[in-house]
């Protein structure tokens, strides 16, 4: 009977142990100290206080109920046993709780690194720019952007099942840190942004329904079972090409540029594309949207980097019959028609004009004296521009950083920008004949 009683005792003083703990845990406003322009929006954190106060709120519940039927139970070794159990699960809850607590303050707590925590911010104005699609009217999520070590990005999409239960308030677009700063990570940022956009769109299981419907027999089966089992990360780069171009692609050969056992790989268990492939897919996607002879160069240049020549026989096969098969593939995704769409397709909603290279180098010249000033209206047609120049041998790297870094700052002071289909700043630079003016603002005074 002792033993019992103190068993009851025990597991009574624990839970009371994760009460005060829970009690302890004090919203992120109160522990985050950074500088008012690397906060993440009020969106943002609104979304995260409510699910964190939502999760407190269910687990006090639990443990209110716990410590009734806790202090009610007879003193007997069955009670136990049940009581025990009871804690156990109770634990898992507040583990889950803990969880949930740690992957927001992960984010929140880099916003308070010197200058990482501005750049982040501007990231976030950025990647909510690329969610939007015009003529759609898509119920978007808060987006939140932090780095870590690593060569790719990832994102913990908005909506989506956390560990432990419950669904995610906002999206969480993890960027690699040695992408900082340059139009390469536009590549990686968009590509994140591309799977919640798929996602709102419901863009892969669109695709699969198609593909299912309307499978040409003559088609060599395993090659559109390959499509469709690397058909979310094809979408992802779609997305990043429609947005930013050229440098969506060439970002892209940037990460993937690995040794070539790793370049050459075909893993149907891996839902990324062989790189190989991959890159010659980009390219695809981004000759279909916006016609220039600057993707056939680019195609050269990816084959001279890892020509065919050094794959083995049974690569060579492979990849060859994949190569075949991109321009059909492109064309049937491409035509896809998602409801929310509005009976448009996929390519012509994806296709925007102002992202034509030809555009690109002219608004690049109109702008060339001030661009982070003309461009600071739109941050996706920003990467595309400067993306596009650097790839034309306009602009040197370390030009462009500088030029990135203070978009960055300004889109972070700006806070939420509204998406333009072209900037009213750039439209009067594109009509002057004299060179631009400096005195031209494209962000309020006070952020000039």
């Amino acid at each position: 009977m002792n033993a019992c009683i103190h068993a009851l005792h025990l597991l009574e003083q624990e839970v009371l142990g994760i009460r005060a703990r829970l009690d302890a845990q004090l919203p992120y406003a109160l522990q985050m100290p950074m500088v008012p322009a690397a906060n993440v929006s009020d969106e943002a954190m609104g979304a995260i206080e409510r699910h964190m106060q939502a999760a407190r709120k269910h687990l006090r519940i639990r443990i209110a109920h716990f410590l009734r039927e806790l202090r009610a139970s007879p003193v007997t070794p069955v009670a136990v046993a049940r009581a025990q159990h009871r804690y156990a699960m109770l634990k898992l809850y507040f583990n889950a709780a803990l969880t949930h607590f740690e992957i927001f303050a992960e984010v929140l707590t880099q916003r308070s690194q010197h200058g990482t925590g501005v750049w982040l911010s501007g990231l976030d104005v950025a990647a909510l720019d690329g969610l939007r699609q015009p003529g759609v009217p898509l119920r978007l999520p808060p987006v939140m952007c932090y780095v870590e070590r690593g060569q790719g990005g990832a994102i913990r999409r908005a909506r989506t099942r956390l560990p432990g239960g419950g669904a995610n308030p906002v999206a969480v677009i993890r960027m690699p840190r040695e992408r900082m700063v340059g139009t390469g990570i536009a590549a990686s940022l968009f590509h994140e942004v591309g799977h919640q956009a798929a996602a709102l769109l419901d863009l892969v299981n669109g695709y699969r329904r198609m593909s299912a419907a309307t499978f040409a027999p003559g088609r060599a089966q395993s090659v559109w079972r390959v499509w469709e089992r690397w058909i979310s990360e094809i979408v992802a780069d779609l997305w990043a090409v429609s947005r930013v171009g050229i440098s969506a692609t060439c970002g892209l050969m940037s990460v993937v540029s690995l040794p070539r056992a790793f370049v050459l790989r075909i893993n149907l268990d891996d839902p990324h594309p062989a790189p190989w492939i991959r890159v010659k897919l980009s390219i695809a996607m981004g000759r279909a949207l916006y016609p220039h002879p600057q993707w056939d160069a680019l195609s050269r240049l990816w084959e001279s980097l890892y020509p065919r020549w050094q794959m083995s026989a049974s690569q060579r096969r492979a990849f060859e019959q994949l190569d075949a098969a991109v321009p059909a593939f492109v064309e049937a995704l491409l035509s896809l028609r998602p409801p929310l769409l509005s009976g448009r397709t996929l390519g012509e909603a994806l296709r925007l004009p102002d992202r034509h290279p030809a555009m690109l180098l002219r608004l690049w010249h109109a702008v060339k004296l001030r661009p982070q000033q003309f461009l600071a209206d739109t941050p996706t047609l920003a990467f595309a521009v400067l993306g596009q120049a650097r790839f034309s041998g306009l602009l040197p790297a370390n030009q462009e950083l500088a030029v990135i870094s203070e978009l960055l700052q300004r889109w972070a002071l700006a806070g939420y920008l509204p998406w333009k289909a072209g900037s009213p700043q750039l439209s009067v630079v594109l009509n002057q004949r004299r060179p631009v003016s400096t005195s031209a603002r494209a962000l309020p005074a006070m952020y000039g």
